[in-house]
């Protein structure tokens, strides 16, 4: 079997399975196409935590993503800004002041028992029981008044200090602390070690929120939002339209041009631009990428450079008609000549995509990724499907015409082709008669 229809084969496949995924998956949005609710939290320090570590701020990113799928929004992110911020994204989530509520609470919990100073002052302190003890929280409601309430689970080493604490309280108040701030303080009827509940003046929604906090776990340190975007789901929605548009017109505005001025290479071009483009948003499906304004740029930019890489083929395989060389060879010669230029452009790219992709942050990692896929599917296209259909195509008798690749018949210069040709056959040694005339 030829190599041509080895490649020809892959990409059948490669386009069967491409639009297979598209049909089966759906674009992921980013925040700025979706509508939602960006917040950036700056890490403070405190009496308990003098300075924001790594280690504290990846217990921070664990507990702030725990946090945040509680809330049940999908593709949401939580990613470290420079050493003490996190930016949170919520795509669809269109409730800025809960959102804000929600994220920026430490979540807290803490049993305090009452204590006589001997001065005669009552005062509060710390039992060592906190939320970090707990194994779990529900929302429940009372039997007899039907008041929402907090039921909670101690995990193993929680239960045996709640069982120490409130053997020491009986007949004495527990209080309950939420960040701060008294929630009740229930007289300890008995001795409990399992768990218990948490009464007071409770909406079911405080309620929830409560308890979705207390079961993503309280964070290591306080936290302060220091910026916040809202964008609306219609400014998202006419972004992505206007993103869209921006696309197709760019990606018909090259095919013209390269069907115009190439001819035929350039309809081959154009059919592997489509092709790009299917297994692009193919790979973007299967990953997912999550698609930004920054993505799209990046995903545009890397149509560019898949044209600007058959550019560079057509033009060398231009070169070689004008000096007289057979469709096939010529082809052949062109892809060889151009690959180095394309690969090493590429590889270039790539490495800033690293770049970018390694230190930046949202959107700056959203174009480099986005860019980087565009760019190793481009040499795939440029390379693979552009060489595999000109051969197919020049392999009809009736189409190897040199006008169709923008070669006019005066421009084939037989001279030219004896001066580049004669060398190799004299380094053969099959120079012939009419050849030593000449050279005399």
């Amino acid at each position: 079997m030829k190599t041509q229809q080895i490649f020809l084969i892959v990409i059948i496949i490669a386009t069967i399975i491409s639009i297979w995924v598209i049909t089966q998956k759906q674009v992921v949005l980013g925040l700025d196409l979706k509508g939602g609710v960006r917040v950036m939290l700056e890490a403070q320090t405190s009496k308990d935590v003098p300075e924001i570590k790594p280690d504290i701020m990846e217990s921070f990113q664990a507990a702030m993503e725990k946090r945040v799928n509680a809330l049940g929004v999908a593709e949401s992110v939580v990613q470290p800004v420079g050493e003490k911020r996190l930016m949170i994204e919520l795509p669809g989530f269109n409730d800025p002041e809960k959102a804000k509520e929600y994220i920026g609470k430490t979540a807290k919990l803490e049993f305090k028992e009452l204590v006589k100073t001997d001065d005669g002052k009552i005062e509060w302190v710390d039992s060592g029981v906190t939320g970090k003890d707990l194994k779990k929280a529900m929302v429940g409601a009372d039997a007899t008044t039907g008041a929402w309430k907090i039921n909670f689970e101690m995990n193993a080493e929680g239960a045996k200090k709640f069982q120490k604490l409130t053997k020491k309280l009986i007949g004495k108040p527990l209080g309950i602390f939420f960040n701060g701030e008294e929630i009740s303080a229930p007289t300890v009827q008995a001795v409990i070690s399992q768990g218990g509940e948490i009464t007071g003046d409770f909406s079911h929604e405080d309620a929830k929120n409560m308890v979705d906090l207390l079961n993503a776990g309280a964070l290591p340190v306080s936290a302060e939002i220091i910026e916040e975007n809202t964008v609306g789901p219609s400014l998202g929605e006419d972004s992505l339209n206007k993103s869209w548009y921006a696309g197709m017109l760019g990606l018909a505005i090259v095919a013209l041009f390269m069907l115009g001025y190439y001819r035929l290479p350039g309809f081959v071009a154009d059919i592997a631009l489509v092709l790009y483009a299917l297994f692009t948003f193919a790979i973007f499906m299967a990953i997912p990428v999550t698609l930004t304004l920054a993505g799209i740029a990046g995903f545009i930019l890397s149509i560019g450079m898949a044209v600007d890489a058959n550019i560079l083929i057509f033009e060398r395989t231009k070169e070689e008609i004008k000096l007289g060389r057979t469709l096939y060879t010529a082809i052949e010669t062109g892809f060889d000549r151009a690959f180095t230029s394309i690969f090493d452009s590429n590889v270039t790219t790539l490495i800033s995509c690293s770049i970018l992709f390694a230190l930046g942050t949202g959107m700056v990692k959203g174009f480099a990724l986005t860019l980087a896929i565009g760019v190793i599917v481009s040499m795939f296209t440029a390379i693979t499907v552009t060489k595999t259909l000109l051969h197919i195509f020049c392999g009809a008798g009736y189409i190897q015409k040199p006008w169709l690749f923008g070669v006019k018949q005066s421009e084939i210069s037989e001279t030219k082709k004896f001066e580049e040709t004669k060398p190799r056959r004299a380094k053969m040694g099959v120079l012939d008669k009419k050849d030593n005339k000449s050279d005399r």
